[in-house]
């Protein structure tokens, strides 16, 4: 369930920040594949990929994991 949270959060903050999901993979160094994946829910982000994630968004990792 939490990966689902992951996944919809950080796909609706890459949408509302104009990203596409290949400009955005590129940016944060994995494939296309692997965000997809994560976007979907069926994979967990790393730390260190939701630094990368925070960073290239501009966002904090509050905002990102806020549900409000």
């Amino acid at each position: 369930m939490e990966e689902l949270i992951w996944g919809r959060r950080i796909r609706a903050f890459r949408k509302l920040k104009g990203f596409t999901q290949e400009d955005f993979a590129k940016r944060i160094g994995i494939s296309v594949s692997v965000l997809g994946e994560i976007e979907r829910g069926n994979r967990k982000p790393s730390e260190d990929l939701l630094k990368a994630v925070t960073e290239t968004l501009q966002i904090s990792l509050d905002e990102l994991t806020s549900i409000n």
